[in-house]
């Protein structure tokens, strides 16, 4: 799958999209004064332990305390003991054994603050580089699971002569597949010197105090997103463009390589129609080439899908309209969920399918597109109910999440009151205030819309409102006013 990225750089803000096949499959952005905060390494102070929740808060610095629970608690397993084991082991010991308040404790933010929860915490350090994780406090060397089953017993052991047990474990990375002996060292090397630099950081800096920052989105876009498939990388900011050429020499040679500064008069997001694809991206519906269409909504707990055949009716038989339209979803929501950075739970309402033959090929097709994706993701299949459940980690906030808000209006709800509704809770309030005070008048301040319909087809029960109470109701339209906001004023 050949590649290309674009990098659209502002003082305030990096944008980068991958295109494929001249479709935009993903989208990062990273505001100077929002920047993510994964990866990062502080010396924290513990502020409260909670034994009920099995948790603590450490004050790293920020605005709200960060959160550590207990199965994030770094135990160096025993001579003979697996991970999975050793962290089994170390949840078993109640938080309030291994951590008490007022303690500096190293740790590393594994999830960004995401709405009113705050950054979420371990205190096994891992420090990234171009091909390997070194992990400084175990001594276990690992592969990523993309690789070959047949390749990795040989990485194993390569890194293994080439750490030449100065201590530390490493994980390689999917890109480090292909590498040679000497860009393995190299890596090792660099990362090293990072870990040193933290260490002596934590010795001679006081709680709450940043140890060590993961890269800038620029940067990570040539640690992370740069493969074979990948034609070219395009800037278009000359300094930014320089600056990444020499990270790039240094670090990925193979990399900085593929970068461009783009000249071109039109903005580069323009190149692929990006700002369009990014406001589509924000929106609810997602129309599919064939006349269907999918409804993505996103909640707190989960995100829904809902596929719908919309006007599609071109197949030769129902059952067939149904399929195609299936499999077009199928393509369409794995890229959604890359381009809108959806992660957590994520349900699926596929058409219903008669045929077995169908919903196999369905779910195939699903996952052979969730495999390009570079965030983990974990499938099922058709529950009982039709549908199709699966998660995506997520380690930062969706794209909307990031650049929208709750609307002022509806408060994040997505609905408003009718202006009757809201006129017909004005005639409550005035009646519930008449019982209780004893003013000349009442005057209504309400949006222009409620204040029409009180003077038009609600004038009547208005008028014997005002009869019944013994009090004269007068009206005030007030254009800055939502559809549900409204004051009653007593005169």
């Amino acid at each position: 799958m050949q590649q290309d990225i674009l990098i659209n750089w502002s003082p305030q803000e990096t944008r980068v999209a991958v295109i494929e096949h001249g479709a935009v499959q993903e989208l990062h952005v990273e505001r100077t004064l929002e920047r993510g905060l994964v990866g990062n390494v502080y010396v924290g102070k513990v502020s409260r332990v909670l034994p009920g929740m099995q948790s603590a808060f450490i004050d790293i610095g920020l605005e709200r305390a960060a959160f550590l629970h207990v199965a994030d608690v770094w135990h160096k397993p025993a001579e003979g003991e697996t991970l999975s084991a050793a962290r089994a082991a170390q949840a078993q010991i109640p938080i309030e054994r291994q951590v008490f308040e007022g303690q500096a404790l190293m740790v590393q933010v594994i999830k960004d603050p995401m709405g009113t929860k705050g950054a979420r915490l371990s205190t096994q350090i891992s420090v990234a580089g171009r091909l390997l994780v070194f992990l400084p406090q175990d001594d276990h060397i690992g592969v990523s699971q993309k690789i070959p089953l047949e390749q990795r017993e040989d990485l194993r052991k390569r890194v293994l002569a080439l750490a030449g047990g100065a201590g530390g474990g490493f994980i390689l990375r999917t890109n480090a597949e292909d590498a040679q002996d000497s860009e393995i060292a190299d890596d090792i090397a660099y990362l090293r010197k990072a870990w040193a630099r933290i260490k002596d950081a934590s010795l001679r800096l006081p709680p709450p105090s940043l140890l060590h920052q993961d890269l800038n989105l620029l940067q990570r876009v040539l640690r992370d997103l740069v493969g074979e498939s990948t034609q070219t990388i395009r800037v278009d900011s000359r300094e930014q463009f320089d600056a990444l050429h020499a990270f790039g020499a240094e670090f990925m040679p193979q990399a900085a390589k593929k970068l461009q500064h783009y000249k071109g008069e039109r903005p580069i997001f323009d190149l692929f129609s990006v700002d369009e694809e990014i406001a589509k991206a924000l929106g609810r519906r997602v129309e599919l080439k064939s006349g269907g269409y999918l409804i993505v909504d996103q909640t707190e707990a989960l995100t829904t899908v809902d596929v719908n055949t919309g006007g599609y009716v071109g197949a030769r038989n129902f059952d067939d309209t149904i399929f195609k339209t299936n499999l077009e979803a199928a393509q369409a929501l794995a890229r959604q969920l890359r381009l809108r950075n959806l992660g957590g739970i994520i349900v699926a309402d596929f058409i219903d399918m008669g045929p077995d033959e169908h919903r196999e090929a369905v779910l195939a097709e699903f996952k052979k597109q969730l495999g390009r994706d570079r965030v983990k993701t974990m499938m099922g299949g058709f529950s009982a109910l039709g549908l199709v459940e699966l998660t995506r980690k997520r380690t930062r906030e969706s794209l909307a999440h990031m650049l929208c808000e709750p609307c002022p209006s509806c408060q994040g709800k997505g609905i408003v009151k009718t202006a009757r509704s809201v006129a017909y809770d004005i005639f409550r309030e005035i009646l519930r205030e008449a019982r209780q005070f004893n003013p000349r008048e009442f005057r209504v301040v309400a949006a222009p819309q409620v204040i029409d319909l009180l003077l038009d087809e609600e004038s009547q029960h208005l008028a014997g409102l005002s009869e019944f109470i013994g009090k004269p109701v007068s009206l005030q339209s007030e254009g800055a006013m939502g559809q549900e906001q409204y004051d009653i004023v007593l005169l």
